[in-house]
């Protein structure tokens, strides 16, 4: 399985985007919090994401915990300043995707603890980033093809 995780995201739409293609992909999502967003039942239910029962879901209540959860394991952040292009990584089960907030990306000093492993999704085109949920989708679709997690 396939850990996504987003850093203290903004955007719900975004964020129930990404959830739906957990579910799709049978990944695991994370949030690291603080986050602003109402995520109980009664929100989700009016926001219509009939899928959230089937969430793998941990909403970890700051950074710290997330990285305690993290343990020794070398996460893959997702930066449009990444060092290696998405298709280049060599996936694994189990691997973790870090996603960076809408606004301001990820923490420099978790690039700068995990500097080898900095993804990027080429931007041929004159646009200054692309949109969260589309990056999370192409790059845990490729990780999960390429991880040998989907094989039909």
């Amino acid at each position: 399985m396939i850990h996504v995780a987003l850093y203290r995201p903004e955007i719900p739409p975004n964020t129930g985007n990404i959830a739906r293609q957990c579910v799709g992909m049978n990944a695991h999502l994370h949030i690291i919090g603080p986050i602003s967003m109402d995520l109980s039942t009664n929100a989700v239910r009016r926001a219509g994401l009939d899928y959230w029962d089937k969430l793998i879901l941990t909403v970890h209540d700051s950074p710290d915990i997330f990285l305690a959860w993290l343990e020794d394991r070398k996460p893959w952040l997702v930066t449009k300043f990444g060092s290696l292009r998405y298709d280049k990584a060599e996936y694994q089960n189990g691997d973790v995707l870090i996603f960076g907030n809408e606004i301001t990306g990820l923490p420099e000093e978790w690039l700068s603890r995990w500097t080898d492993r900095t993804l990027h999704v080429p931007m041929p085109g004159d646009i200054r980033s692309y949109n969260l949920a589309n990056t999370a989708s192409i790059i845990l679709s490729h990780a999960n093809l390429t991880s040998g997690l989907y094989d039909k």
